[in-house]
């Protein structure tokens, strides 16, 4: 079985920076990590891979440090890692990050079995993997909860959506979205982060793309746009009670009273 993991790097904190002309977020500053979604996307592939045997590709589309994010998807058992990166890619919509990926996707040779996160903590959309499926042509199913069963043919899925529970059994080839109770993932090994240490990540650029059409990508390609963005406010300021653990109970019944918290 052929299965490819979309990934992304979001930030970790609430300190990012904002373009001010586009409103897009800048990707190149600030601490980033791994989706969390995509951790549990992750290890669904590498249980999926341990059960039917294959293997299992990374792909996520971003600028060159998502390096770094690749090379931890190494030390947890993904075999290869492809990042598309080009700056006409930036600014992209669900629309264009969407198609881009789907374009990735034909470029290393497609898959018999797509998985997604749910969706990303800086976007919260959940569309851009129904939308990749779309662009292929291919059933898909989100916000799966359990993989009931695979084989080589098809998948089989539970759903757990807003009223109901559905399963449903997609033949091959096909994409689904994973929510965060499907497993536990795995921690990174040492002895594959040795191992890996001089794996390559391949990258792609615009022009490895099969539709050479621009209109199609980043913000160009990109049919909606963000009126405002801003960054979380940052709360640093802090209240430090000293004394006995009476004193300070006391202290702080004191201080929401006044604040009319309580």
């Amino acid at each position: 079985m052929k299965i490819i993991v979309c990934m992304k790097q979001v930030p970790a904190g609430t300190k990012v920076d904002i373009d001010p002309e586009t409103g897009a977020m800048k990707r190149m500053s600030g601490e980033t990590r791994t989706n969390p979604y995509d951790l549990f996307a992750l290890e669904t592939a590498l249980q999926l891979r341990e059960q039917q045997g294959g293997t299992v590709t990374v792909l996520t589309m971003g600028p060159p440090q998502a390096e770094e994010m690749m090379r931890d998807a190494y030390t947890c058992g993904a075999d290869d890692a492809v990042i598309l990166s080009d700056r006409k890619f930036a600014g992209a919509d669900v629309l264009a990050t969407s198609y881009a990926l789907a374009q990735g996707i034909q470029v290393i040779g497609g898959a018999d079995l797509i998985i997604c996160g749910r969706q990303t903590t800086d976007g919260d959309t959940a569309q851009v993997g129904p939308a990749i499926a779309e662009h292929l042509s291919i059933p898909h199913a989100a916000w799966v909860a359990e993989v009931v069963s695979a084989d080589e043919h098809a998948i089989c899925v539970r759903q757990d959506l807003v009223s109901v529970s559905q399963v449903s059994k997609i033949p091959y080839p096909c994409l689904i979205t994973v929510d965060k109770d499907t497993c536990i993932p795995r921690l990174p090994s040492y002895l594959l982060k040795k191992a890996t240490a001089d794996r390559p990540v391949r990258i792609l650029t615009f022009a490895d793309m099969p539709d050479q059409d621009l209109s199609r990508y980043g913000l160009i390609g990109s049919p909606t746009s963000v009126e405002r963005m801003f960054p979380p406010p940052v709360m640093e300021r802090q209240i430090v009670l000293e004394g006995t653990a009476r004193e300070k109970a006391d202290k702080l019944f004191s201080i929401l009273t006044d604040k009319k918290i309580i």
